[in-house]
């Protein structure tokens, strides 16, 4: 286990705990600050790296996780690295559900119904 601990540096958790296995995950088009002006990659890890070029379509937590064949408590760290850069943006999948015109209930309703029949 000194791989992981070596790529979070030490870290245990996320600075930010909102991220679950569903959680969607983009790339940044354009990184700006506060002040729009455009943000500089740092020197990032390979992994860092490996997950940008992952998202740049959308992407859940957990999918990320598994391409990089890390836990995801030590990828989570690695998101919220990117997201506090502004490098990768996270969505609750429900808000891009509504953004793509919103879930269809009565498909939803049918699924649960079979769900239940099985």
């Amino acid at each position: 286990m000194v791989r992981p601990y070596t790529i979070t540096r030490g870290r245990t958790a996320p600075e930010r705990d909102d991220f679950s296995l569903i959680t969607v995950l983009t790339t940044a088009d354009e990184a700006v600050d506060e002040h729009g002006t455009p943000l500089r990659v740092g020197r990032l890890q390979p992994e860092h790296r490996m997950i940008l070029d992952r998202c740049r379509r959308p992407a859940a937590v957990a999918e990320v996780a598994a391409g990089l064949d890390l836990p995801v408590s030590v990828t989570k760290i690695l998101l919220a690295d990117l997201v506090g850069q502004g490098l990768l943006l996270a969505r609750a999948p429900l808000a891009v559900a509504r953004a793509s015109g919103g879930a269809d209930m009565g498909l939803l309703a049918a699924v649960r119904d079979g769900l239940r029949r099985l």
